[in-house]
């Protein structure tokens, strides 16, 4: 088993009904998760000084009632903040629930915040449908209030596993245990800042019960993506590894078109131009020479440097003039890969330059969550409640590859797992960084790679040396163009 691969809560309860079939009773279970918890726990924060252990009425509550005892069994002063009803308790809950009892552990309603030491969330698991209650709500707002650090049991109570949203309101934790199957909402959408660190145990599940549920969505790594790069032959020549063709910069707008052709340049393309207003060939060529950049003002001018490109990147600065849509609708006439971003994306929203249904095998579309909202006829925020659902539909109407940026990238291709790419961080809620990521999908397509290999690859680079230039330079200090050396350090030999 691998925690690469991610479960929705239906999958997850198929997985736990298939591990107690396979011989393992629940009451084992719920044990084996309460002691990973508290070891994860303890080497994590060493042993406090006191723990408050905050239940619900369900098998979460009954994991945090096993921490509880475990904890008392070691001298640990402990308290549990019980929110559930005892006679809604399962047998295995309500086993767990003695259990602390006999160890000494002391059960209080609602009360004023602990003051000291860690707190365990075990409130409410993967079973949450519909927004929070007001009291467990009060109960996460007191937990997020505390200033203590919290272990989540499972997954951040509060957190939606199928979709990484919030019902209403979420626990904030420093540390996520999660068992037996990594659940997807906690690596994209508001899971990566709810988590902290994650912590995943199979609880010795055999790797049979895993055969009988099929993720539908894994978590990619950076090491096996790269691997796939093709490496280059000694003989190799600039013309081995493709011509990438940038178009946009509409007045006033040149920077993204640059940023996305040095990105392709740093990124390996053998040759890369740049087809873009006649005013920014100026800068361009002061920023980089090795670019050979065009200056075009209408879609005629750029029909006949479309001959020589292997893939076209569309939309950096690319703006919603007469002059965007006659370059968008050259590039659209053409057979060859297409990158979209930003007014590309935009525009075959519009549905006049792009018949509304059809889809492209050989183009990958590259929207942040207001873009692909216009691309689904959605609000942002229904394309927030749940990213793999939009991104799935992306995919299915356009074609192609879709990504859905983000905390917790998503990729979607036809026929393949939702993947998600779990690196990056929130120095990338800068301007230019989506221009980068084109250009460096651009580069890996025409250097051979099939399009959700390039895109799988692309976003997990991307992301991962923004990680590598928040390490050396802090967050907030990220511009689009320091990705650009970490990019080369990433891929070098």
């Amino acid at each position: 088993m691998t925690a690469n691969q991610l479960y929705t809560a239906a999958d997850i309860r198929a997985l736990d009904a298939a591990f107690i079939d396979s011989g393992v009773p629940a009451a084992q279970l719920m044990k084996r998760a309460g002691r990973a918890a508290f070891e994860a726990m303890m080497a994590h924060f060493g042993e406090p000084e006191e723990l408050t252990v905050y239940c619900g009425a369900g098998n979460n509550a009954g994991d945090g009632f096993v921490v509880a005892a475990l904890a008392a069994a070691r001298r640990i002063p402990v308290t549990v903040i019980l929110l559930g009803d005892e006679s809604k308790f399962s047998p295995e809950a309500a086993a767990a629930y003695q259990y602390a009892r006999q160890e000494g552990v002391v059960m209080m309603p609602p009360g004023p915040a602990p003051g000291s030491g860690v707190i365990v969330d075990a409130l409410l698991g993967i079973g949450l449908s519909g927004d929070v209650r007001p009291e467990y709500q009060k109960a996460i707002e007191q937990m997020n209030a505390s200033g203590l650090p919290v272990v989540a049991l499972d997954i951040p109570s509060g957190l939606l596993a199928d979709s990484g949203a919030i019902a209403g309101v979420a626990v904030k934790a420093a540390l996520t245990v999660t068992f037996i199957g990594t659940k997807r909402g906690l690596l994209t959408g508001r899971g990566p800042a709810l988590c902290g660190e994650i912590v995943f145990t199979d609880l010795d599940a055999p790797e049979a019960i895993y055969q009988q549920v099929n993720a539908q969505a894994q978590r990619v790594e950076f090491a096996d993506l790269l691997a796939v790069l093709p490496e280059r032959e000694a003989d190799a020549h600039k013309g081995c590894f493709g011509h990438v063709m940038v178009i946009g910069g509409d007045t006033g707008r040149g920077g993204a078109a640059i940023m996305a052709a040095e990105a392709a340049a740093r990124t390996g393309a053998g040759l890369v131009s740049l087809a873009t207003r006649p005013e920014h060939v100026s800068a361009a060529l002061a920023r980089r020479p090795e670019v050979m950049t065009c200056g075009v003002i209408s879609g005629q001018e750029l029909e006949p440097w479309l001959e020589r490109p292997s893939v076209l990147v569309v939309g950096p600065g690319l703006g919603d003039s007469p002059w965007s849509e006659q370059m968008l609708q050259q590039a659209l006439a053409t057979d060859l890969p297409l990158i979209l971003d930003a007014d590309a994306l935009n525009l075959i929203a519009q549905g006049n330059l792009w018949p509304v249904g059809k889809t492209r095998s050989n183009w990958i579309l590259t929207p942040h969550p207001g873009e692909a909202a216009r691309l689904l006829g959605e609000t942002t925020v229904t394309v927030g409640s749940d990213r793999f659902a939009a991104v799935s539909n992306l995919q299915q109407r356009y074609g192609g590859v879709a990504v859905l940026k983000g905390a917790g990238s998503l990729v979607a291709a036809e026929k393949a797992p939702v993947a998600v790419i779990s690196a990056g961080n929130p120095g990338m809620a800068s301007g230019g960084m989506g221009d980068v990521l084109t250009g460096v999908l651009g580069a890996l397509v025409a250097q051979g790679m099939e399009l959700p290999a390039a895109t799988y690859l692309g976003v997990s680079l991307h992301a991962h040396a923004a990680d590598l230039a928040a390490e050396e330079r802090g967050q907030r200090s990220i511009l689009a163009t320091d990705l650009l050396d970490y990019i080369g350090v990433l891929l070098g030999d």
